[in-house]
């Protein structure tokens, strides 16, 4: 997207800040609507305590993935912002080492089990969705073949179609009827 960042993170102690559940949950959540939480309001976004989510909060910003944002009045409760518009991109880099390939591992698995909980959840509830939300809903794997250059150029396209209807543009006006919706590109060689 164009004003959007990409920050590699090649740190080990970083990537491990950020392979935990209720982190990534949060990261997504300030990452998506661009805007800033507290560990009360962290607690109710990933279903734990305030004092978990403080935690939590605290390990990311130690981490430089999230920072300290003003506070909102009496200054009692810390509040944290995420990284704006910056796309966070984790490089393992020598993913040959123990450490890095362990922690590229995890990561991985983490983001693979959150992927599946959700499509869990749809498939739960895709009864008692309205008919526009069923008929609107898409599963589509498609077999391509491409170069990786091509394959790039692919995502970066689906990347600017997408972009414009990003949680964080159109949360305030959203169109009446408008929903929060997971989409998932997934470009993998076969």
């Amino acid at each position: 997207m164009p004003g959007d960042t990409t920050h590699k993170i090649t740190d080990p102690s970083v990537i491990r800040a950020l392979a935990h559940p209720a982190r990534l949950a949060i990261l997504e959540y300030l990452g998506s609507t661009g805007r800033e939480i507290t560990a009360t309001e962290a607690a109710e976004v990933v279903g734990l305590s305030p004092s978990a989510t403080s935690y939590h909060l605290r390990a990311l910003a130690k981490a430089g993935i999230i920072h300290d944002a003003p506070s909102r009045g009496d200054g009692r409760e810390r509040v944290y912002r995420g990284p704006g518009e910056t796309h966070i991109e984790v490089d393992t880099g020598a993913a040959d080492e123990p450490e890095m390939k362990a922690l590229k591992e995890q990561l991985l698995d983490l983001l693979l089990a959150r992927s599946q909980e959700r499509l869990t959840q749809w498939r739960h509830h895709y009864e008692a969705e309205p008919e526009a939300w069923r008929e609107a809903t898409v599963i589509n794997e498609t077999m391509i073949m491409v170069t990786a250059d091509e394959l790039t150029d692919l995502t970066e396209q689906i990347a600017q179609l997408v972009g414009r209807y990003r949680r964080s543009a159109r949360q305030d006006d959203a169109p009446e009827g408008a929903r929060l919706v997971s989409m998932l590109v997934r470009a993998l060689p076969q």
